[in-house]
């Protein structure tokens, strides 16, 4: 793994900690406890475990997850300086948004 790599990392588990302090802490913390006692995915693992932690999300909060996936989306992207374009007719994938933002962090 690159810095840049672990960079972006970093600034994508920020990204979701501020998203899910959004909630509130004793929110965010009873969803981390949640997917790493549920799904195995402790808060550093999220980078490598993105499926399982949507997985978690959606289990949580059934299709109220898609609001926190955006709402990650919408962070992360501001963090590595890039508009988030999202189109309006097709389902949203967040870790494609993800895998696409990494992409373009890295050529950066």
């Amino acid at each position: 793994m690159t810095a840049k790599d672990r960079k972006f990392d970093i600034l994508m588990l920020v990204a979701i900690d501020e998203t899910l302090t959004s909630l509130g802490e004793s929110a965010k913390q009873s969803i981390y406890f949640h997917i790493e006692k549920k799904f195995g995915v402790s808060n550093s693992d999220i980078p490598e475990n993105l499926e399982k932690f949507q997985a978690g999300l959606e289990k949580i909060f059934g299709v109220g997850a898609r609001f926190i996936e955006i709402l990650i989306m919408k962070n992360l992207y501001t963090k590595i300086g890039l508009p988030l374009e999202m189109k309006q007719d097709c389902e949203l994938e967040f870790v494609k948004y993800v895998a696409t933002a990494k992409q373009s962090f890295l050529r950066q």
